[in-house]
């Protein structure tokens, strides 16, 4: 499945146990050799009330992550289409809380990404103080972000011209600063107006990717507190347009856009 090109392969373990290790989940993600993706997703029975399932992500190094928004739409659309649950919005349960998603029309979902984390010490980020902007030094240089966490921890850039932009080898620099204890994905954003950003992502554990859900969250959030930009703004990404609504501070933020479901396959490891 892909949603805006960044892609998934999605394994259903609701109902035996998921045993694939680090090794096997890169030897799948490997795109010569395997059948390559940004991020496994694993649907498993949940563990928490008030949730429909366990929803659980791997990048493509192997390593888990906490969220992923063009995930979650992809993975509540094959629930629905596998007739795991007809419950609609389906609430699922991540590394970092409950979500929700919901259908829209053609393919599209909705997906509530709860209330964005700003204090540092809980994105995590290594800060005396919480501030709209930090400065980092990166490879003997300063560099301006915004931290924020959506459910896992994003570093936002602004810069002139995304096409132009060193996200191949900042994002890299940066992901792994010091600074960012559980590492970092690197957004890299042009403000075009109050309603409108162009966005690159770097991504924790996986590279540069056509689209990034939390991402998209993420740097709205960092505009939005500098008052760059207004409470619905279009992400528009490599892989195409995203729609992210925050009204402001303490509330959540709200993510659509569509999916695709590509192949199905079984694939002996």
């Amino acid at each position: 499945m892909h949603g805006l090109g960044n892609d998934f392969v999605v394994m259903d373990a609701s109902r035996k146990p998921f045993g694939l290790d680090r090794a096997q989940i890169a030897a799948l993600a490997d795109r010569r050799r395997g059948v390559g993706f940004d991020q496994l997703l694993v649907i498993e029975p949940s563990r928490r009330e008030g949730a429909d399932f366990r929803y659980r992500i791997y990048n493509a190094d192997g390593s888990e992550a906490e969220h992923c928004g063009n995930g979650a739409r992809c993975f509540a659309r094959y629930v629905h289409e596998a007739g795991l649950s007809g419950r609609d919005p389906l609430v699922l349960e991540t590394g970092n809380g409950l979500i929700s998603v919901a259908a829209l029309a053609d393919g599209h979902y909705r997906v509530d990404m709860g209330v964005p984390e700003l204090e540092p010490a809980r994105i995590p980020f290594v800060a005396e103080a919480r501030a709209g902007r930090y400065t980092l030094e990166v490879d003997g240089r300063e560099v301006d972000i915004g931290a924020v966490s959506v459910g896992n921890p994003h570093a936002v850039l602004q810069v002139a011209d995304v096409e132009a932009a060193p996200v191949a080898t900042l994002g890299p620099a940066i992901e792994r600063h010091p600074r960012f204890p559980n590492r970092v994905n690197v957004g890299f954003c042009r403000v075009v107006d109050s309603t409108r950003i162009d966005l690159r992502v770097w991504e924790r554990g996986v590279g540069e990717t056509a689209a990034c859900g939390t991402g998209a969250c993420a740097a709205v959030v960092s505009l939005r507190v500098l008052q760059l930009v207004g409470e619905r703004v279009t992400v528009r990404l490599r892989g195409g347009d995203l729609l992210i609504e925050w009204p402001g501070e303490g509330r959540p933020l709200a993510m659509s856009g569509p999916t695709a479901r590509v192949f199905d396959a079984s694939m002996d490891l």
